[in-house]
């Protein structure tokens, strides 16, 4: 049987000021706690703590990822729940009009952040979206723990090197390798899939991927970027291709489905 075409099978999302605007103060917040982390539980002197969180930011693509390949040790999930852990998630509030819009699509859709679960959790249910999702690709997808064999094994020479290896460095955005991990574990074929992302670095890495860019946060295009939105909201009227054939493709599929359990009976 003919099936209706797709343009687009899956719809992958950057979460941070992204879902909700830079202008809820979430971000600025994270910033001040991860500053915080760094003068009282790194001890890096007070003056130099900005700067060096801003260029390692831009080097590494999160400051966290930037300690650690200075040679910081720390523990992720004590710096996640510092940082994350007391941002003021008051400032987020149920999102009905982006609710409506995500449940109206019938693609796959996939949260994909640099942020832990914990956090993830956090703002989805604060945005009241929680449910809008069919998964979620976080901190943890992208660095597993150290695997077991190099913690115990009796090689003080691979302990030391391999180990260290896994143990500093952290896999992000925007690194190409961090998409083409989030591509394999989410399954999806990066020519008909979309992505959304407020961070121009993001979204040169997306497009090198082959994945379709939107820029959120921006009326005007940046460099791989195919689309802009001002607002995540205005999904609708900017790619209204996400829902062309909508109609015709779920007939066919209700009728494939009754189809099959014919057959199979």
């Amino acid at each position: 049987m003919e099936g209706a075409f797709r343009k687009y099978e899956c719809l992958l999302f950057d979460m941070d000021d992204t879902l909700y605007p830079l202008s809820s103060g979430i971000s600025e917040a994270c910033r001040k706690n991860i500053q915080e982390y760094m003068q009282h539980h790194l001890h890096i002197e007070e003056s130099e703590v900005p700067e060096m969180c801003y260029e390692l930011y831009k080097k590494y693509g999160t400051t966290m990822a930037g300690l650690k390949a200075l040679g910081y040790e720390f523990d992720n999930d004590e710096f996640h729940a510092y940082v994350h852990g007391r941002l003021p998630y008051d400032l987020l509030k149920p999102d009905p009009v982006l609710r409506n819009l995500l449940l109206s699509m019938s693609q796959k859709k996939i949260i994909f952040t640099n942020a832990d679960r914990a956090h993830v959790a956090q703002v989805l249910s604060r945005l009241l979206l929680e449910d809008c999702f069919d998964g979620v690709i976080c901190f943890e997808t992208l660095n597993p723990p150290v695997p077991a064999e190099f913690m115990e094994s009796e090689n003080e020479e691979q302990l030391n090197g391999e180990a260290s290896t896994f143990k500093n460095r952290i896999l992000c955005k925007p690194s190409i390798e961090a998409f083409e991990s989030a591509i394999h574990a989410a399954n999806i074929d990066p020519r008909k899939t979309i992505f959304f992302d407020d961070s121009i670095r993001n979204i040169g890495s997306a497009k090198a991927v082959e994945l379709h860019t939107v820029i959120v946060g921006r009326s005007t295009l940046v460099p791989g970027a195919d689309h802009a939105l001002n607002s995540i909201h205005n999904i609708r009227e900017a790619l209204p291709e996400i829902w062309e054939n909508e109609e015709e493709y779920l007939e066919n599929m209700i009728q494939s489905s009754v189809i099959e359990t014919v057959v199979q009976a």
